[in-house]
This record gives C-alpha cells, sequence and structure tokens, in this order.
C-alpha cells in the first residue's frame, strides 16, 4: 500500500491538470471523429468510434482514476452539451462504461516503457468499454425497453448484430486508433511531459500492480459500476429520465456549429498546455536558485 500512496500523491493543482487536459484533448479529438465519415461494407459499417489513444495515454503516463474521469466528461461535454444534446441516464451510462474501461487499461501498466504491457493495456480498455456497451445493448432487446433493429441478410439474433459491432470495434478502431497510436505516444512522450505538471516520470518500483487490479474487492466495484450502467440505460430507455435536454444547434445552425465545439475545446487544451509549460519553467528557476543556495 506504501508503494500505491506513493505513486498516487499529487497535488490538488496536478489533479486539476490532468483532468482539464484530458478532457479537453479527448473533447477536442471527439468533434473531430464527428467530422469523419464513415464507410459501409454491406451490413459492416467502419467508422472512426473514437480516438481512444488519447485518454489511454494519459492513463498510463499520469492518475489513471483523474485521466479517466476528465475524458468521459470531455465527451459529453463537447460531444453533447455544447451541440445542444444531453441524454439524462443514458449519458451517465455512458460516462460508467468509458471511465471504468480507461481506468482499468491505466492501471494495468506497471512500466510504460514496456511495451507488451503497454499495448495489452490499450486493447484491454477498448475491449472492455465495448464489451460493457455490447451486453447493455443486448440487455435491453432482451427485457424488451428497445426493440430490435434487424439487419437484412442476417439471422435476427441481437446477440449476432451485437457482436459484428463488438468485433468491428475492437478490432478497427481498437488496433488504428487506439493500439498502434498508445505503442508509439507512450514510449516517447515517457519522461517527457510528466515535467510539465512537475512530477517524476512513472516506474516499476512505484506501481499499480495488476494483482491489485484484479484484487477481488476491485472486480466488485467493477461489476456493481457495470451494472449501474446498465440500469442508467435502462431507466432512460423506459421513459424514466431527468436532466434530459435537447436544442440540437446542429439542426438548427447547421453542420458548422460543430465548429464551435471544436474550437473551445481547443483552445482550453492549448491554454492547458501554456499553463503546463509556464509550470515547467517555473520548476527549472526554482531548482536553480535551490542548486545556488546549495553551493553558496
Amino acid at each position: 500500500m506504501s508503494q500505491l500512496k506513493e505513486r498516487y500523491v499529487l497535488t490538488q493543482s496536478q489533479k486539476m491538470m490532468v483532468f482539464i487536459l484530458s478532457m479537453s484533448l479527448y473533447g477536442l479529438s471527439n468533434m473531430i471523429t464527428e467530422l469523419v465519415p464513415s464507410v459501409n461494407f454491406g451490413p459492416i459499417e467502419l467508422s472512426v468510434e473514437y480516438f481512444a489513444f488519447i485518454p489511454l495515454t494519459l492513463c498510463i503516463l499520469f492518475h489513471p482514476l483523474y485521466a479517466a474521469i476528465g475524458a468521459s466528461l470531455g465527451e459529453i461535454i463537447f460531444g453533447e452539451i455544447m451541440l445542444g444534446q444531453f441524454g439524462g441516464f443514458g449519458e451517465i451510462e455512458k460516462f460508467i462504461a468509458f471511465s471504468l474501461a480507461m481506468f482499468i487499461a491505466g492501471s494495468l501498466v506497471n512500466d510504460p516503457k514496456n511495451k507488451k504491457q503497454v499495448g495489452i493495456a490499450a486493447i484491454t480498455g477498448v475491449a472492455i468499454h465495448q464489451m460493457i456497451s455490447m451486453m447493455v445493448d443486448i440487455g435491453k432487446v432482451w427485457i424488451g425497453v428497445e426493440e430490435l433493429e434487424a439487419v437484412p441478410g442476417l439471422a435476427e439474433s441481437v446477440v449476432i448484430i451485437e457482436g459484428f459491432a463488438f468485433l468491428n470495434d475492437v478490432l478497427f478502431s481498437g488496433i488504428l486508433f487506439a493500439l498502434i497510436p498508445t505503442l508509439y505516444l507512450v514510449p516517447r512522450l515517457y519522461g517527457k511531459i510528466e515535467p510539465l505538471l512537475g512530477l517524476k516520470p512513472r516506474d516499476n518500483t512505484v506501481k499499480f500492480s495488476i494483482g491489485e487490479v484484479l484484487a477481488p474487492r476491485f472486480i466488485i466495484i467493477a461489476v456493481i459500476l457495470a451494472f449501474s450502467a446498465f440500469l442508467f440505460e435502462f431507466l432512460a430507455e423506459s421513459g424514466i429520465n431527468i436532466l434530459e435536454w435537447d436544442a440540437d444547434f446542429v439542426d438548427r445552425y447547421g453542420e458548422w456549429f460543430i465548429w464551435v465545439s471544436l474550437g473551445i475545446a481547443g483552445v482550453i487544451a492549448l491554454i492547458t498546455i501554456l499553463l503546463m509549460l509556464r509550470n515547467k519553467k517555473n520548476n527549472r528557476l526554482m531548482d536553480n536558485q535551490s542548486e545556488k543556495k546549495v553551493l553558496s
């Protein structure tokens, strides 16, 4: 437990910086995916689900909890609320599923320089998120709160349909937009981005071990959160919903309104990065002053 506390001791400003950076960058990327068209090959749709490498990279290099929650909130703020849409309980389901998946992925990595660990964590995070989403969709049809939208030419089985969607998202978005970019970015950013927050790079002596992630208490909490995600989606589909909001600015003002949300996310991300650079400069000045005092 002492090792765990050592790794995760962050100041409030550092926690907030990780949170805002993850929120703005993933919100920005989420808006970009809205502009990328999908390609259909019969019943199979190839589309960019999300740029999961952004929260995955931040969860692995920094604190997985704040990076995961920040990314999930960024999707809701910039991808939903800023566009005049908020699904109430349905958004809570997305928030829980994505945050849980990214947190587990980030916690699985003991050594960011280990590409095998990074690769396993990246594809595991996407698989967990898509698995929860698939089980929620299947459960809604089986319970009867949502009708099955059958695909012509396939057996009218929600399991088969959702299974194809799961494999498509994991093998297409999971590999191209999660696994490969994360494997590239994590080793190259390791040791370079942490000083911007005044943090020392993670190493395998200060870690959140796989054994702790797979501990019975953590598994129980993860299962409860997964069932909570299903419950909120079930309530939303049943018509029992609160805080639902639909102004639909895109339909009202046109597709260009997406650029408004994209621009706001970009400005927040830029300001956060500039603050981090200034923080790094201040830390260097303080270190130099300390060295001069010691030498004198």
